[in-house]
């Protein structure tokens, strides 16, 4: 079994309360009442006191085309993809040049060559350091990527492989669209990024680090959600896709995986000890409680994470994991998050000292 060693959550230096970014967000996107307080409103009900921001609020006022955002994501989200991945890897006392494996995905920009590429240089990893970078996924891919560098690992359990997302969702900021999609987006997404340093078999035990070890993965594809989460991609750059329907397709689908990987081990909810959860927002968040039959708290990481600094997308679930990085001997834990497809990822976790 592959073994997490080391989680590093990476946040830009701009923050700012829900409030102001409402104040400011409210004059570029719908100026005009009534729709200036729908979007209020929405921003209200979020459940979210505080997000970051690549850029200082007010130059959103100046930002261009996407050309421009997308220069932005290029540059910056390679320093901060960077920041994570050296914490990451200094926190466990590893080289850069002992990385054998890089799996890198964002889903608010794009780049050819892509950053995982950038960060070879700049980081100091090995020029025949294998990548894959992976752009689609959405906020599944935290989940789903630890589930793909496990998978890799299986098969090569000498080796070390690392997982970095970049998310700067704010950069996505759509000034004309006036729909109800947009205003819940503008209220949800933040900035950050996440690095995640994860051992095969064979190394692990050589290094003797504690951490989780990924036991099982399950992976569904979600029937008739296309339309749900996404985005449309045009010459303004992301529009969102959110469909009101995301917590009923969340609660109808995603538990009962959850439950099927449980199953293949004869476990049970009441056997989870960590519940690490994609804070997605409230309705998705308290989908995940009823479906799983969750006491109340059990989630309180997640709804921690989401007040904090808002739905990070990808990095969300890997800062969950982060705050929940330490149990005891033997504890479990199950890493749960959604994106578009819909697409669900569960991975099973136990602690080891």
């Amino acid at each position: 079994m592959s073994r997490i060693v080391a989680v590093a959550p990476a946040l830009p230096e701009h923050a700012y309360t829900q409030s102001e970014i409402t104040a400011e967000l409210a004059d570029l996107i719908a100026p005009a009442s009534p729709q200036r307080a729908v979007l209020e409103r929405f921003h209200a009900a979020s459940g979210i006191g505080r997000r970051h921001t690549v850029l200082p609020l007010e130059r959103y006022r100046e930002l261009g085309g996407f050309t421009e955002a997308n220069d932005i994501w290029i540059s910056e989200g390679t320093a901060l993809a960077a920041r994570a991945l050296t914490a990451a890897l200094d926190a466990v006392g590893l080289d850069p040049r002992e990385v054998d494996y890089l799996l890198f995905t964002s889903v608010t920009g794009i780049a050819a060559p892509s950053i995982d590429a950038r960060l070879v240089p700049l980081v100091g990893l090995r020029p025949d350091i294998k990548r894959m970078p992976s752009f689609g996924l959405g906020c599944v891919a935290g989940a789903a990527g630890l589930a793909r560098v496990h998978d890799y690992l299986v098969g090569h359990p000498d080796e070390i492989a690392v997982l970095v997302s970049v998310e700067l969702c704010s950069l996505t900021l759509q000034r004309d669209d006036l729909s109800v999609a947009n205003f819940v987006a503008s209220g949800l997404f933040g900035d950050g990024a996440a690095a995640v340093v994860v051992a095969g078999a064979n190394r692990a035990e050589e290094l003797g680090l504690p951490g989780p070890e990924i036991l099982d993965t399950r992976a569904a594809l979600h029937p008739d959600s296309q339309s749900v989460i996404g985005w449309d991609v045009g010459g303004t750059g992301f529009r969102i896709v959110l469909s009101a329907s995301v917590s009923e397709t969340v609660g109808g689908g995603v538990p009962s995986e959850v439950l099927a990987l449980l199953e293949r081990h004869a476990l049970g909810t009441a056997d989870i000890s960590a519940w690490i959860a994609h804070p997605g927002g409230p309705r998705v968040l308290e989908a995940f409680e009823v479906g799983l039959n969750l006491d109340s708290g059990q989630l309180a990481p997640s709804w921690r994470s989401l007040e904090s600094v808002g739905n990070l997308s990808s990095a969300s679930v890997l800062h969950v994991l982060a705050d929940q990085f330490r149990q005891t001997e033997g504890a479990l834990g199950v890493v749960l998050a959604v994106g578009p497809g819909v697409t669900s990822e569960s991975v099973l976790l136990k602690w080891v000292a």
